[in-house]
C-alpha cells in the first residue's frame, strides 16, 4: 500500500535526521539505491565500449588482427551489458510508475487487466491473521 503524502513527508523528515546524526550511515543508504548502481554499470559499460575502440583502433595501426578482434568482442560486450542493465533497470522501473498512476480514488492501487486483487503476499498475510484470530479465540475459551 502506498504511503500518504503526510507520510512520505515524515519518512523524508525522518531520514533527513537519520543523515544528519550519522553521514556513513546516509553514504550507505544512498549506495543501495538502484539508479546508483544503474548509473556506475552505465559508467563502466561505456569505459568497456572506450577501451574496446581503443583495441580496435589500436589494431587497424599495427595491422594486428588479434587486437581488432579483442577490441571488436570487448566493445560489443560492454554494449551489450549496457542494454542489459537498461532493460532490467527498465523493469524495476515501470512497475513503480503503474503503480502511482493506476491510483483509485481512495488512494489505493487498482488491480489492471489480468491482475489479481490481491498479491500473494497480501493473500498469505491476510491467512496467518486469520489463523492468529482463530488461536486467540480458542484460548480465550
Amino acid at each position: 500500500m502506498p504511503l500518504s503524502e503526510h507520510e512520505q513527508r515524515q519518512l523524508e523528515q525522518i531520514e533527513q535526521a537519520l543523515y544528519r546524526e550519522d553521514p556513513k550511515f546516509g553514504r550507505f543508504v544512498r549506495s543501495s539505491d538502484p539508479r546508483v548502481h544503474y548509473k556506475r554499470k552505465l559508467a563502466q559499460a561505456l569505459i568497456g565500449v572506450a577501451v574496446g575502440a581503443g583495441l580496435l583502433a589500436a589494431g587497424v595501426v599495427t595491422h594486428r588482427l588479434y587486437l581488432e578482434a579483442a577490441g571488436a568482442v570487448v566493445a560489443l560486450l560492454a554494449l551489450v551489458w549496457a542494454m542489459v542493465s537498461w532493460r532490467r533497470h527498465l523493469a524495476r522501473v515501470r512497475p513503480a510508475r503503474a503503480k502511482a498512476k493506476t491510483k483509485g480514488a481512495k488512494g489505493q492501487a487498482r488491480p489492471g487487466p489480468g491482475r489479481p486483487a490481491q498479491t500473494r503476499r497480501a493473500r498469505m498475510m491476510e491467512r496467518m491473521e486469520e489463523r492468529w484470530r482463530r488461536r486467540q479465540e480458542g484460548g480465550r475459551m
